[in-house]
């Protein structure tokens, strides 16, 4: 499905676009068409769909609150065991706490996981296997799949290296990143933005190489190992244009010149992209709060919410992040405007 603002391609049973927040006309229409699910007909497949449910969500289900707390919950506890195994006397003294912990966390995400592949089947009627290969190649199937992946690697190659483990476990956090919609924000943002960013970038560069050019000039005679090369200049000014402290100072009065305009020029460049970043952010969240709105007014226009219809709005809510008073405001003003 084309989103109608920026003509991004969407999966065919998205409610808005991935990109901008839009509404997708077709499938957030409040005719029961925002999925091609049909009403279960036997026991297995109503229980396989009330899982799906679930797992996915859904306003409807009162439980999916509860099992998002307790992922959660598992993730930053499973997250916290790996950063303090980490510290030499604390995994002495509970190492068999840690190897425990681990194995039944493991044998949780790897429920979860069986459970989203067995249960999305229900996700589209005319195929099984449509939705779960759009799970289990999505990047949150992809981290679901990989949450478990460390304790078989080292169950099945105990020669390999603990630290490399211990990054692998810690990318568990990310699965945190399915119900909380900050990355997500995070790459629509910048990449809305992009034609800023890559301005931005291309001012960086030249920032970067006029200040190496000059400090290779001013500083090259006086510390050769340091300053001989532009090359070697550039590690200078990438870490005081992004930092403003590195463990290379100059020794010459020109050197002290240019260190300061390019510390100055760093203190520039991170406004710009501080700009560039609050921008996008603000945008990106107004395009949310105006597809909202626009299907808001859509629901209300012929004067009776049928259940579909508030169906539709708390996921679009609950997909939106909105809070029930922004909500609220937004009610009121769609209403106040249908009086007028």
């Amino acid at each position: 499905m084309k989103c109608s603002q920026c003509h991004t391609d969407n999966a065919a049973d998205s409610l808005f676009c991935g990109k901008c927040g839009a509404v997708l006309a077709s499938n957030a229409s409040v005719e029961g068409q925002a999925t091609d699910v049909k009403p279960p007909s036997n026991p297995a497949t109503r229980l396989r769909h009330t899982v799906m449910e679930i797992l996915e969500g859904e306003p409807s289900q009162p439980l999916s609150k509860y099992v998002e707390w307790l992922i959660t919950v598992v993730v930053l506890v499973n997250c916290s065991a790996v950063i303090l195994d980490s510290v030499p006397e604390i995994h002495a003294d509970y190492k068999d706490f840690f190897h425990e912990l681990e194995f039944w966390s493991v044998m949780f995400f790897t429920l979860e996981y069986v459970l989203r592949v067995w249960s999305l089947g229900a996700k589209h009627s005319d195929s099984a296997w449509r939705g779960r290969r759009g799970y289990i190649f999505s990047p949150f199937g992809l981290v679901d799949f990989f949450a478990t992946m460390p304790y078989y690697m080292h169950v099945f190659f105990p020669t390999l290296d603990l630290r490399i483990l211990r990054v692998l476990r810690l990318l568990r956090i990310l699965k945190l990143s399915k119900y909380n919609s900050a990355l997500q924000d995070l790459f629509s943002a910048v990449y809305s933005e992009r034609r800023a960013f890559g301005s931005a970038a291309f001012l960086l560069l030249i920032a970067t190489i006029v200040s190496a050019s000059l400090m290779h000039f001013a500083e090259g005679h006086a510390q050769p190992e340091q300053f001989g090369t532009i090359p070697h200049a550039i590690y200078w000014a990438i870490v005081t244009i992004t930092s403003g402290y590195g463990n290379i100072e100059p020794v010459t009065k020109g050197g002290e010149v240019v260190a300061l305009l390019t510390g100055f020029l760093g203190v520039c460049m991170a406004a710009i992209m501080t700009g560039i970043v609050a921008s996008a952010f603000a945008n990106q969240l107004s395009r949310k709060k105006s597809a909202y709105q626009a299907q808001l007014r859509q629901v209300l226009a012929d004067g009776v919410v049928s259940d579909a219809e508030r169906d539709t709005l708390k996921r679009l809510q609950a997909q939106f992040r909105l809070s029930d008073k922004e909500v609220q405001t937004m009610l009121d003003q769609a209403q106040g405007k249908l009086k007028q």
